[in-house]
């Protein structure tokens, strides 16, 4: 028997995936417990509707970011903060202050945590760094550091 799975069943298959079941294994198991619906042409239908707009919104993500990306090669993020006589700062500049920066001066919101900064800026100076907006697309932005 043909069924659509509604949740990752380990294994047998991923979720929204077509498989084939025993009949016994789908009726006394896999219906009763809501974990599968049976691939008739409604259901089929429903989830090929599914995976079309899940499609449409992930390329619609993807042309946003795309844009930011390119809008984000032209910016340039400023920080003054002191340091000792051979430039190295007295802290460190974290991916939490860029992003709280980004979102003061540019209004952009970007978790700290697709800002690819292992360890922090420590020196002062000026460096490009990553910043992973979408799956495959990254921006590059200039962090300048001037020292008080």
């Amino acid at each position: 028997m043909k069924v659509i799975l509604k949740q990752d069943i380990k294994g047998v298959g991923k979720k929204d995936q077509i498989i084939n079941a025993a009949d016994g294994y789908a009726k006394n198991y896999l219906f009763p417990k809501k974990l599968a619906v049976p691939a008739d042409t409604g259901n089929i239908n429903n989830l090929k509707a599914k995976m079309d707009s899940e499609s449409y919104r992930k390329d619609e993500d993807k042309k946003a970011s795309e844009a930011l990306a390119e809008k984000m090669k032209n910016m340039r993020l400023v920080f003054k903060v002191k340091a000792g006589e051979n430039g190295r700062l007295f802290g460190t500049i974290t991916a939490k202050e860029i992003a709280e920066t980004l979102k003061k001066d540019y209004d952009i919101s970007i978790d700290k945590k697709k800002i690819l900064l292992p360890e922090g800026i420590k020196v002062a100076g000026t460096q490009k760094i990553d910043i992973k907006l979408n799956e495959g697309v990254m921006a590059k932005l200039i962090i300048t550091v001037a020292t008080i």
